[in-house]
């Protein structure tokens, strides 16, 4: 199993009717398979490469919330592009069950599935478990490689365990507990989990963590007619804020125009990749996704994008790169780069112009950014999201269970805190809280790198290595 996950050359592993990949029960908190899950045939594999895209799609359409990111298309192009990989520090690790009743030469019917990485880092993750890991190794352990249920550099709510129903939800967290263990890792972890995924884990023990990103939801059961219905919709501050910025972007001589899916030409895609390197080189960083992703993105994912592009003297200069499903008309804001300096021109391709597509067509919601209080001034209101966690050394695992007891009721004051400041006028028809329903996107402002502790982690890397140690000890 090991060597499978660590080689994408090697055949899957076969670990048999009922039996997961990590062998007996080591320790798991949840409840034991029903006669059904049973049954199921467990292989895990070094890729995306041997499982049936179509199987693993319609998987996932069955599950409470698919994005577009969880799907095989996406990920496949994460690994193949070198943009997600082992030589990246994302280890690819599939997890699948088969109905071993009708399994022939493994094709059985999919019955769930995960993605996971073997990670030797933190970078591209957006829930900071930094200080966990600085606290585990000045205890003598080894934080890394970790187990993490993620889509790479997208922190993106949606559905992580793939299964038609809780029974399968359970089954996979198990699995995965329990390959953790086997394979000696220090810790798994699944992030920006759906509701069905978040209630599984935490009737299963795993610990859970709570973040904040920002939102916008279309006004119902009166869509709003325009953008100018919307500015109305704002508190008077609120309003002329948004429109001051969009003047300024006009003043100096910008224009906009969007361009949606196969209007999105190859010259487009070089311009704006250079855009988004900059973006990244501006603050000396290095951009996690490779031109060729994007060249898979345009190949395979055609009708799932919308690009803004901004424009001086005709001579484009700024694009922003929204993702779109267009069967549940959401949309996420995704990245950005510019070749000039404008004020505001951020806001404007990031948030404005976005929002204003997405009230002319229709669309239900739109997702502009992990973390940001700003957002709220342009109409976005707070999401809570969520992941799990679970940490092989019980002490350990107590000492961060602690923890998180203490940031989550200052997670949840601040939450109430911002929901009594909403952008709108009383009765506008907009929620104050969207629920945990939607998905988050990177915030624009940085270049996408996560590479330092999010100043909300309050925790103290010397208490949680001391109590680590003492339980150890103890």
């Amino acid at each position: 199993m090991e060597s499978g996950a660590e080689d994408r050359g090697r055949k899957s592993a076969d670990h048999g009717s009922g039996e997961p990949p990590g062998g007996a029960d080591q320790g798991h908190r949840g409840e034991a398979a029903n006669r059904d899950v049973d049954d199921w045939r467990w292989t895990a594999h070094a890729g995306l490469d041997e499982i049936d895209a179509a199987a693993w799609d319609d998987l996932l359409a069955q599950t409470g919330q698919p994005t577009p990111f969880m799907g095989h298309a996406f990920l496949s192009a994460l690994v193949d592009s070198a943009s997600a990989c082992a030589d990246s520090g994302w280890q690819p690790l599939v997890l699948v069950a088969r109905d071993s009743r009708n399994d022939r030469d493994g094709h059985g019917t999919l019955q769930a599935a995960a993605m996971l990485w073997l990670k030797r880092h933190s970078y591209g993750e957006y829930v900071f478990d930094w200080a966990w890991a600085d606290a585990w190794e000045r205890a003598g352990g080894r934080y890394y490689p970790k187990m993490l249920g993620a889509v790479p550099f997208t922190p993106v709510p949606g559905t992580r365990l793939l299964a038609r129903d809780d029974t399968g939800r359970r089954r996979l967290l198990q699995v995965m507990d329990q390959q953790m263990r086997a394979m000696g890792l220090s810790s798994a972890h699944i992030l920006f989990m759906d509701e069905a995924d978040r209630r599984c884990a935490e009737s299963a023990g795993w610990l859970m963590r709570r973040t904040v990103q920002f939102h916008w939801h279309n006004r119902q059961p009166q869509p709003y007619a325009d953008m100018a219905d919307f500015l109305a919709s704002l508190q008077r501050d609120k309003r002329k804020k948004i429109q001051q910025e969009r003047r300024y972007v006009r003043e100096a001589g910008v224009t906009m125009h969007t361009l949606v899916g196969r209007e999105i030409g190859e010259a487009d895609w070089d311009h704006f990749h250079h855009c988004y390197t900059l973006t990244y080189r501006a603050h000396h960083s290095t951009p996690y996704l490779s031109r060729d992703f994007f060249s898979r993105m345009a190949r395979d994912l055609p009708d799932h994008w919308l690009m803004v592009v901004g424009s001086r003297a005709g001579v484009p200069i700024a694009r922003s790169l929204i993702a779109l499903d267009p069967q549940r008309r959401v949309a996420w804001g995704r990245y950005w780069g510019a070749t000039e300096a404008v004020r505001c021109l951020h806001f404007e391709a990031c948030y404005h112009a976005p929002l204003e597509w997405c009230i002319d067509n229709g669309w239900l919601r739109f997702e502009g950014g992990a973390q940001g209080e700003h957002k709220m001034a342009r109409g976005l209101l707070p999401v809570s999201t969520w992941s799990a966690h679970i940490l092989a050394d019980p002490g350990f695992h107590d000492a961060v269970a602690r923890h998180l007891a203490r940031e989550g009721a200052g997670m949840a004051a601040y939450v109430d805190e911002l929901a009594e400041h909403s952008p709108f006028k009383a009765m506008s028809g907009a929620a104050s809280d969207a629920g945990s329903d939607g998905a988050s996107v990177e915030d624009s402002v940085a270049p996408c790198d996560d590479t330092s502790v999010d100043p909300s982690d309050g925790t103290s890397a010397a208490s949680l290595a001391a109590a680590s140690a003492a339980s150890a000890r103890a």
